[in-house]
C-alpha cells in the first residue's frame, strides 16, 4: 500500500484591470494510484506595491515557476504597472 500525495498548478488566471495573478493548486492523495481525496488552494498576487514615499517595488516572481513569470511579464505592461500604482496612491490618499 503506497499513499502519495501530489501537488500540481492546475489553474492560473489573470483578473481585472491591474492582472491580479490568482493560481489554484490541485492537492490528490492517492493509494496504490488510486485517489482517495483532493483539494484546492489558490494564491493571488499583483504586480507590485509602493512603500512609504509611494515608491514602486516589482513583485518577486523569480521563485515561480517558467509558465507563471511568462504570464506575469506578458501581462505586467509598464502601462498596467503604473496604473495599479496610481490606484494605490489614490486609494492611500482616501484612507488617510
Amino acid at each position: 500500500m503506497a499513499i502519495t500525495k501530489e501537488t500540481t498548478l492546475d489553474k492560473i488566471e489573470t483578473v481585472g484591470k491591474h492582472r491580479t495573478m490568482q493560481l489554484r493548486y490541485r492537492t490528490d492523495i492517492k493509494e496504490d494510484g488510486k485517489l482517495l481525496s483532493s483539494s484546492t488552494t489558490r494564491r493571488a498576487f499583483d504586480c507590485g506595491r509602493i512603500d512609504s514615499s509611494d515608491n514602486w517595488i516589482d513583485t518577486d516572481i523569480s521563485g515561480e515557476t517558467t509558465e507563471v513569470q511568462a504570464i506575469c511579464n506578458a501581462s505586467w505592461t509598464t502601462d498596467v504597472k503604473n496604473a495599479y500604482k496610481q490606484h494605490l496612491i489614490d486609494t492611500k490618499n482616501i484612507g488617510g
